[in-house]
């Protein structure tokens, strides 16, 4: 009888873990036609100037509700202290109680605007939805070169010295290095080449890459892990070399699995890729969206707390500066993927941005057009502030659905 009940124990546990996987397991669907109604008009929009990006929709299988309930636990998203009330949480004995020097807790309404992806299907914030794994469809030489534009790595043949003081020529491009790191790591080379970008600048002198720090000659360190700040000088540096020498008193099986030492530039770029990949975006997180806000995983386990920082508003942060760096590189033509997430029972509404309340306008639905000279820029908000969503011509009627109240000022 006893192994009966163990057996059936057994069964019952499989069962369930069935069940949770079948209720929670995020699916993936490629293309605007399988994203619902409420997102496809900004899709489209985005589709219309960029033809070369591609979007998937993450069917969560989470309910809207319950992932909202799930994040908005005191001190799991953090405000700056110096927001409105309107961001944060102002429950008595929690309002604003620093969590961390200078943030409080948020408030459930700044989770529902900054979680719902409908926010922000624009052109720069979509980017916090940009897939950090590697995608053989997107990523190739071209991209990766006009990422490194402006940079001593553009189109150079990849040499470095040893820890003898020889140099060795390599008959790659770092392009092509960074292209191989991509395909191993299962990274996005153009994430491996912006962070090699944002880590050591545009010069092949920078110490955490020169191979000849006394004491780490021949040693590389492409993103700067490990480098930890100290008051030696040049401490950082030397920490994260010491790292790129023995990863700090690491296990063999840890330095075999990110190819310490990192004693070839080949290595280190490679390397420290596979180190980039394994934390997060190896598991499901490879969004910056998902790093922040823990709603899918291939390994199937517990959400919600496997999340890479508290900040609310880090993904809309982070996607200004990713934007603004392939601006300025002129790669948005380029093919890029973007893995947008789709919840259960979302409302149908999206929810707006916390600095506006509904009791700021009133109905209106009126027909209305755009008397401008040439284009009306369509915004997020009632400021030039706001994210640009779109733009109207000269003339084109449309529906005002809500008009904003003007306080009158009195004189006096």
């Amino acid at each position: 009888m006893k192994y009966i009940k163990i057996f059936f124990i057994i069964i019952a546990i499989l069962f369930l873990n069935v069940f949770l996987n079948k209720t929670y397991g995020a699916d993936k669907k490629e293309g605007i036609e399988s994203f619902p109604d409420s997102y496809k008009p900004y899709l489209q929009e985005l589709q219309k100037n960029h033809p070369n990006w591609r979007f998937v929709s993450l069917y969560t299988n989470l309910d809207w509700n319950y992932v909202i309930d799930n994040e908005n636990i005191f001190g799991k998203n953090l405000v700056p202290k110096s927001y409105s009330d309107r961001w944060k949480n102002t429950k008595p004995g929690q309002y604003n109680v620093e969590v961390d020097s200078g943030w409080v807790d948020a408030s459930r309404r700044s989770l529902e605007y900054t979680m719902d992806p409908r926010n922000f299907l624009n052109e720069i914030r979509n980017f916090q939805f940009e897939a950090l794994s590697y995608d053989e469809k997107t990523n190739n030489i071209e991209g990766i070169e006009k990422i490194l534009y402006g940079t001593e790595f553009n189109n150079r043949i990849v040499d470095y010295v040893t820890s003898s003081g020889n140099i060795i020529t390599m008959n790659s491009k770092y392009s092509d290095l960074i292209l191989s790191a991509g395909k191993t790591s299962a990274v996005s080379t153009y994430h491996l080449a912006s962070r090699i970008k944002q880590e050591v600048g545009p010069f092949l002198s920078h110490s955490s890459i020169s191979g000849r720090v006394q004491g780490f000659e021949g040693l590389y360190n492409f993103y700067n892990i490990g480098a930890t700040s100290s008051s030696e000088p040049m401490g950082a540096i030397k920490n994260g070399l010491k790292y790129a020498r023995d990863g700090n008193g690491a296990s063999e099986t840890t330095k075999s699995k990110y190819l310490i030492p990192w004693n070839t530039k080949e290595r280190a770029i490679t390397g420290g890729g596979k180190f980039i990949g394994s934390s997060y975006i190896n598991v499901g997180q490879d969004t910056l969206y998902l790093q922040k806000f823990h709603v899918s995983s291939n390994t199937g386990g517990e959400l919600f707390w496997h999340q890479y920082m508290t900040n609310v508003l880090a993904p809309y942060s982070e996607s200004s500066s990713i934007y603004n760096g392939y601006s300025k590189t002129g790669i948005l033509g380029n093919s890029m993927t973007f893995i947008i997430p789709v919840y259960n029972n979302m409302p149908n509404m999206w929810t707006q941005n916390p600095n506006i309340l509904e009791s700021d306008y009133i109905s209106d639905n009126t027909k209305v057009y755009a008397d401008v000279t040439e284009t009306l820029n369509v915004r997020s908000g009632p400021s030039t502030s706001y994210e640009l969503l779109t733009k109207i011509d000269r003339n084109v009627i449309m529906t005002r659905i809500a008009k904003g109240r003007q306080s009158r000022r009195t004189m006096g």
